[in-house]
């Protein structure tokens, strides 16, 4: 997928007054591109459109206008943008009432270890592979940002099953979601985008 260049942003001022237009279609793309694992986590998989929704929102709420302080933001999510053959995503563990924070976040530490959540395709796996510094065996962060890296057969597999799903599999967290049409083929998009 494409990364972002500095040059499409919108200035502040110009961005002000497309906002809430251009921030409604973002948030119906965001919609199809959301799936709730059980009561605690879910996944937003992101695109380019979102990053750059992403972006001019950073821009807007620090009131970013120097040039090379752009370019930092730009630098910095554009890595969050998927590369070929990848879907990339923010994981949130979501926890509503304040007393159970701390004790919800402590049983999901172990969260982000290899295979505890991935795609299930039929009988394969399309494990996330977690950004590091997010967590320690003592506590974990309530966002993280995920890969999921695919090949050419797993991708035709995911496009010719009936069922696929999005799973945790976590010792005190055994969830998982059935993948939408409507969510299969916005995921599949993004994987048939060749970088460029």
């Amino acid at each position: 997928m494409k990364k972002i260049d500095a040059e499409e942003l919108h200035s502040l001022a110009e961005y002000e007054k497309i906002r809430d237009s251009y921030r409604q279609g973002i948030m119906e793309e965001k919609k199809k591109r959301r799936i709730q694992v059980g009561p605690y986590v879910s996944l937003t998989f992101e695109n380019r459109e979102t990053i750059l929704f992403q972006i001019h929102e950073m821009l807007r709420v620090e009131r970013v206008e120097d040039p090379a302080k752009v370019q930092e933001e730009v630098d910095v999510y554009n890595d969050l943008i998927p590369d070929e053959g990848e879907l990339s995503a923010t994981l949130f563990i979501e926890i509503t009432e304040e007393a159970k924070i701390k004790e919800v976040l402590d049983r999901l530490i172990g969260i982000d270890k290899p295979n505890v959540v991935y795609f299930q395709i039929g009988k394969k796996k399309v494990p996330a592979v977690f950004e590091g510094g997010r967590s320690t065996e003592e506590k974990i962060s309530a966002v993280h940002y995920v890969r999921f890296k695919w090949n050419p057969t797993l991708i035709e597999a995911f496009r010719s099953e009936k069922e696929n799903y999005l799973v945790a599999e976590h010792p005190h967290y055994k969830e998982r979601a059935s993948i939408s049409e409507e969510t299969k083929k916005a995921l599949l998009e993004d994987l048939d985008q060749a970088d460029g």
